[in-house]
C-alpha cells in the first residue's frame, strides 16, 4: 500500500478532469442532477469531520510521543556526561589527596612547633574528607545504573535496625534522642518489599539519621509505617529546624544543603541518595517541612518491587 494517499487521489482527480473534458468535448455543456437524502449528505459529512478528527489527534500523539522520547534520550545523555564527570572528578584527585596526606603524615613525624602540628591535623582532617566526599559522589554515580540484589525485604525488620543503630549512635555521642517507632502488627504486619535489603536499609538509615542530626535536644522523632494499595510507605517525622520552604527540592538534589543547615556536619549527598534509592525500586520520595518547627518524609516502595527493566540479568 502507498505511504502517500495523496497520490492516489491526484491521480483519480486527473482521470475524473479527462472524462469530463472528454465529453464536453463531443456533448458540449451537460448537466448532472445527483438527488441524495440530507440524512445522507450530513452523515458523510459528519464522517468526514470525524475521519479529520481522528488524523489530527494521532498526529498529535506521534507528535507528543516523538517529543517525550527526545526528551528522555537528552535526560539520559545529561545524566551519563554527569556520571562521566564524577567518576573523572574522582580520579584525577584520588592522587592529590593521597600524596597530600602522605606529605602530612611524613611532616607530623618530625620535631615541630604546637601551632605546626595543629595545622597539619587540619590539613590531614579536610583532605579525609574530601576523600570521603569524592567517594560518596562515585557511589551515588554508580548506583544509578549497577544492577539491584533482589530479595525479599521485611521492612519492619529494616526499620527497626535502622532506628536502633541511629540511637545507639546518638546515645554515643552524648546526645540522646527520644524515638518513637509504630509499625502496624493487627490484623497483619507490613508486608516484605521486593528490593535491595543493603540499599533499602542506608535509604531508611539516612532518613532516620537526618532527622536525629537535626532535631534539638529534647526533641521527639517518630517512625511511622503502613500498608496501602500495594504500597508501603515509612514516614519519618521530627522537631527539628525545619528546612525553608523555597529550598525544599534543594536538598534532594547532590550537595544541596539548606541555608540554616550549612554549620552543622554534613555532605549534602543523604537525601540525594535516598532519592536515588527509592526511585530505582519504583518508588517515591517525598517531604513536608516548616523551618523552625520541624519535617516529615514519606519513602513509599511498591511491594512488587521496581519494574521490570530494573531487574538484574540472571542466566
Amino acid at each position: 500500500m502507498s505511504r502517500r494517499p495523496w497520490l492516489r487521489w491526484g491521480a483519480a482527480l486527473a482521470v475524473v478532469a479527462a472524462l469530463t473534458a472528454l465529453a464536453h468535448l463531443y456533448w458540449g455543456d451537460l448537466t448532472l442532477m445527483v438527488s441524495t437524502p440530507i440524512p445522507v449528505v450530513v452523515a458523510a459529512a459528519g464522517a468526514g469531520i470525524l475521519a479529520v478528527s481522528v488524523l489530527v489527534v494521532l498526529a498529535l500523539r506521534r507528535r507528543q510521543e516523538s517529543r517525550r522520547r527526545l526528551r528522555e534520550a537528552v535526560q539520559e545523555e545529561a545524566r551519563d556526561r554527569h556520571r562521566q564527570f564524577l567518576r573523572r572528578l574522582d580520579h584525577e584527585l584520588k592522587n592529590p589527596l593521597t600524596a597530600v596526606r602522605a606529605a602530612v603524615a611524613d611532616a607530623s613525624r618530625q620535631p615541630a612547633s604546637d601551632a605546626v602540628r595543629a595545622n597539619l591535623e587540619v590539613i590531614d582532617g579536610q583532605s579525609q574528607r574530601m576523600g570521603r566526599l569524592l567517594t560518596d559522589l562515585r557511589k551515588l554515580a554508580e548506583l544509578e545504573t549497577a544492577p539491584l540484589e533482589l530479595e525479599e525485604v521485611d521492612v519492619a525488620e529494616t526499620v527497626q535496625d535502622a532506628v536502633d543503630a541511629v540511637v545507639e549512635e546518638a546515645a554515643g555521642r552524648g546526645a540522646p534522642v527520644r524515638m518513637r517507632l509504630d509499625l502496624p502488627s493487627v490484623p497483619w504486619p507490613l508486608p516484605r518489599v521486593r528490593g535491595d535489603g543493603d540499599l533499602l536499609y542506608s535509604a531508611v538509615y539516612n532518613v532516620i539519621a537526618n532527622a536525629a542530626k537535626y532535631t534539638p535536644s529534647g526533641g521527639v522523632i517518630e517512625v511511622r509505617g503502613r500498608e496501602e494499595n500495594g504500597a508501603v510507605t515509612i514516614e519519618v517525622a521530627d522537631t527539628g529546624i525545619g528546612v525553608p520552604e523555597a529550598e525544599a527540592d534543594l536538598v534532594f538534589r547532590e550537595l544541596g544543603r539548606a541555608s540554616n543547615a550549612r554549620d552543622r556536619p554534613g555532605s549534602g549527598l543523604g537525601l540525594a541518595l535516598v532519592r536515588t534509592i527509592v526511585e530505582r525500586h519504583g518508588g517515591a520520595v517525598s517531604m513536608a517541612s516548616r523551618q523552625g518547627v520541624g519535617t516529615r518524609i514519606w519513602l513509599t516502595l511498591p511491594v512488587t518491587g521496581p519494574p521490570p527493566a530494573e531487574h538484574p540479568h540472571r542466566e
